[in-house]
Order: C-alpha cells, then sequence, then structure tokens
C-alpha cells in the first residue's frame, strides 16, 4: 500500500522562489495526511521560461536539487516532479526522485521532446528510463509529450513496473487526447498510472489539470477539475499482479512477430 499526494498546481513563470514556497506548503499537508509520495507537475519550479533555461538550471546536488533534498528529509517524503537540470553544457527537463533521507535516488530526463513548445530548441533529450525498487514496489518516471510513445511504457512493463510516476504541462485542446492515452497506457500494461499536470496559463497555453491516478483496468480511481488542489489516495499495489494474472496480456505477447518484414 502507498499513499501519493498529485499536487496539481498553478506556475508563477520563471519564478522558482515563489513555487518552491508554495510546494513546501503542500509538501508539509501531504505528510500531515499520510502521503508517502508527493508528485508536481512537469518544470512546476519556471513553468516554460526555456528562453532562460540556463539561467534556472542546476546541477545536481546544487540550486533547486539542494532545496528538494532539504525539504524530502523535513518532511520525510519522497518528492518528485520536473525541473530543469545542467549537465556541463546541457539541459535537461529533468524529474529527480528524492527520498525521505533527502538522497536523490536517480532521475529521469525527458526522452521526447516537444517541438510545439521549443523543447528541441533549448533542452538535450534523455536516454536513460531508471525503474525504482521503492518500499511499495516497483515504480517509473515519465513526463508529459512522452505519454504519446507506448513503447517506453511497454519497457516499464517488461520491468514488472507496477506504479508509473508521469508529470505534465498539457494544454487545451487536448484534454480528450490526456485522459485516453492515460487509460490505455495503463491497460496496456496493466499498471497504475498517477498523473500530475498543471493548471492555470503559461505563455500562449492554457493547463487544464485533470490530475488523475488510473488502477491497471483503465479506471479513474480520482480525477481532479481544473483549479488547484492537492489530491489524496491510497493504492494497493496488489492489483497489478492479481489483473496480470487474471489476464495475462504480457505473457502473450509475441515479439518476432511484430518486427517481422
Amino acid at each position: 500500500m502507498v499513499t501519493v499526494s498529485v499536487a496539481q498546481i498553478d506556475v508563477a513563470w520563471g519564478r522558482p522562489d515563489v513555487n518552491l514556497t508554495k510546494a513546501a506548503e503542500l509538501t508539509a499537508e501531504a505528510k500531515r495526511r499520510g502521503s508517502d509520495i508527493i508528485v508536481f507537475p512537469e518544470l512546476w519550479t519556471t513553468g516554460y521560461d526555456l528562453p532562460h533555461a540556463a539561467n534556472h538550471a542546476a546541477e545536481p546536488g546544487q540550486g533547486m536539487f539542494s532545496h528538494l533534498a532539504d525539504l524530502a528529509r523535513e518532511q520525510s517524503i519522497y518528492i518528485t516532479g520536473s525541473i530543469l537540470k545542467r549537465v556541463d553544457d546541457a539541459i535537461y527537463n529533468c524529474a529527480p526522485l528524492f527520498s525521505p533521507a533527502g538522497n536523490m535516488l536517480d532521475d529521469y530526463d525527458k526522452v521526447h521532446l516537444f517541438g510545439l513548445m521549443d523543447e528541441d530548441r533549448y533542452l538535450t533529450a534523455g536516454d536513460r528510463t531508471p525503474v525504482f525498487d521503492l518500499p511499495w514496489g516497483k515504480c517509473a518516471l515519465a513526463i508529459c509529450y512522452d505519454l504519446r510513445f507506448p513503447e517506453l511504457f511497454r519497457k516499464y512493463a517488461l520491468l514488472d513496473v507496477e506504479l508509473i510516476v508521469l508529470c505534465a504541462e498539457w494544454p487545451h485542446p487536448r484534454l480528450e487526447h490526456w485522459r485516453t492515452l492515460l487509460r490505455a497506457r495503463a491497460i496496456e500494461n496493466q499498471c497504475f498510472f498517477v498523473a500530475c499536470n498543471r493548471v492555470g496559463t503559461g505563455g500562449n497555453a492554457h493547463f487544464f489539470g485533470h490530475s488523475t491516478v488510473v488502477n491497471p483496468w483503465g479506471e479513474h480511481v480520482v480525477e481532479a477539475g481544473e483549479t488547484e488542489m492537492l489530491l489524496t489516495i491510497s493504492l494497493d499495489l496488489n492489483m497489478v499482479q492479481a489483473v496480470r494474472r487474471t489476464l495475462p496480456v504480457l505473457q502473450d505477447r509475441r515479439p518476432a512477430v511484430y518486427w517481422k518484414g
């Protein structure tokens, strides 16, 4: 059993100090509710202020990474959500996972860059797909546009991942894409999805929220509206293996046929 809090928030454009203050308040509330992990949206510290990405980005262990490590330690909670990371001359849209001890266990760099919001102009695509063995089960991360690429999530399923956490800045008018793709990925891979989307306006985009938790049958267990809120829910990950035994889709795959000429 894991208790998850999903922080559906508006984001102050280019104001990491303001956004971190809000995050600290919500993290304290998530801990008060008994949550094991809190999830923030994509680029929740800055929004898509990518022209200034070089100023916002920090190396792991520094800047925002250090602040989040301190926050995780202070509240004794896991924290994730994507921020800007610098490694040498490259900048990544990065989702780190911090433990209750304040350690960064690893991070996931967004693999699929979204050209419609200029990510390909300012950012470098990731090429790693870490899987986390957490106290409640196997977990993996993804970011926004990744949701449109089923191969990533099938890889996670084949590695026995039970819970996938996706953070996003997914705007109108593509609400039905968001809801449909989340259900499809959960059904295909028979796992839980925790999806955190922001609300509010950034640049020319209006973000609709509708953060949600989808179970391995593809059912929306809980879904937010279009205002700021902190969703909290407890999940029994034993459901994943039960569903996979009931309908053994992953065992019935025939990959040799799929790639045949």
